[in-house]
């Protein structure tokens, strides 16, 4: 199931837009430095590529694009034809894949060990969280890590791939946005034991290796900070290692992120202002949080506050939350550039309004 249809369906999901093109790209601006109102780089899509599309269609698409201030792609699925088109108006493609959600029929058969277990024993293999595709793998597996490493070599070995982008880089969500308790029914005021993952064997070993203890005989393991560290600390592995791959093939690497490093590591694990990426892009989809368009500047300052420089931050919006509000979305884009952002992703319909949006809130 493709992650946009899972959106429409229930609004979950790690989607992002994002990153880069290249490591020696600008660092994300200030308020000092930053001209009011104007973005200090280019900006990014996310898109799934239709290969019912024409050239000539893609062409005009890509073409305008370009004119809007996008400059790189975050391309869902891999075609060539897109690839290409988009290179040849100027905008970097990059290949954005799914990584700790893996459902593959195949993979499911022939590994189901490679899966996490929450805390209640369940297996994403037989017992998905939430939806059916919810397929998490263990990142504290030697054999996850590597298989995830060969399909990052599958993406950058081609000629027509810029870069690699990461989605779902994290644990399965142990709490979801407040907006999405009621399509589910539950409180999730607290950590569910059905959603709080990883228990395998592998990872209670290794965490009793480090600390002395299994996890499951805590009384409250949801609550130890050195149990939360454990977790962080694996995904961070994972992407470590994915980093590496990309730097051989001297590509960039980006990820599509929770919105603000508080938020991101309290309800899916991910610690990524350590991560070791070129570029960074927060999913800060205010509308799944019940916040209004100003939280959009609020989201941005912390996290280019907990970088430090140490890579850019594109602010990833969602077109949806917007509601057709052209004026919203000029605010949105302005205040993630106010803050210091160095531009932003945009996921959903890319209308022309959007792009003479971005236009106009770029000062292009």
């Amino acid at each position: 199931m493709n992650k946009r249809n899972f959106l429409k369906s229930i609004g979950l999901g790690s989607l992002a837009i994002m990153q880069p093109s290249l490591p020696a790209m600008s660092m994300p601006g200030n308020k000092s430095s930053s001209q009011p109102g104007k973005t200090t780089g280019k900006h990014r899509v996310w898109i799934n590529p239709d290969e019912k599309d024409t050239l000539a269609d893609i062409q005009q698409r890509y073409a305008a694009y370009k004119k809007a201030g996008i400059g790189d792609i975050f391309f869902e699925a891999d075609s060539e034809k897109h690839f290409r088109t988009a290179k040849d108006n100027g905008i970097k493609a990059h290949r954005w894949i799914w990584t700790m959600n893996r459902g593959e029929k195949e993979l499911l058969a022939s590994h189901p060990e490679w899966y996490a277990k929450n805390r209640k024993g369940e297996s994403c293999a037989d017992h998905p969280p939430y939806v059916g595709y919810y397929r998490w793998l263990c990142p504290s597996k030697p054999e996850v890590v590597n298989y995830l490493k060969e399909q990052a070599e599958a993406a950058l070995s081609k000629d027509y791939v810029d870069g690699l982008h990461l989605d779902y880089v994290r644990y399965c969500d142990v709490i979801l946005p407040v907006n999405l308790w009621s399509n589910y029914k539950i409180d999730q005021s607290r950590e569910l034991p059905e959603y709080d993952f990883c228990y395998c064997d592998t990872c209670r070993s290794k965490y009793k290796e480090l600390k002395g203890k299994d996890p499951l005989e805590m009384e409250h393991p949801d609550q130890s900070p050195s149990w939360r560290k454990f977790r962080y600390d694996r995904i961070t592995n994972v992407v470590s290692n994915l980093a590496q791959v990309a730097k051989q093939y001297k590509k960039p690497i980006s990820a599509a992120v929770f919105p603000t490093p508080e938020i991101a590591k309290r309800i899916v694990r991910q610690d990524w202002t350590n991560w070791p990426l070129d570029a960074i892009c927060p999913m800060i989809y205010h509308g799944f949080y019940k916040e209004d368009v100003s939280w959009i500047g609020d989201a941005v300052a912390e996290g280019v506050n907990g970088l430090h420089g140490r890579f850019p931050l594109y602010a990833g919006l969602y077109l949806p939350d917007f509601n057709g509000n052209m004026d919203d979305l000029e605010k949105g884009i302005r205040l993630a550039a106010q803050n210091g952002a160095a531009g932003v992703s945009l996921f959903g319909h890319v209308t022309p309004e959007v792009l003479q949006t971005l236009q106009k809130a770029s000062g292009k």
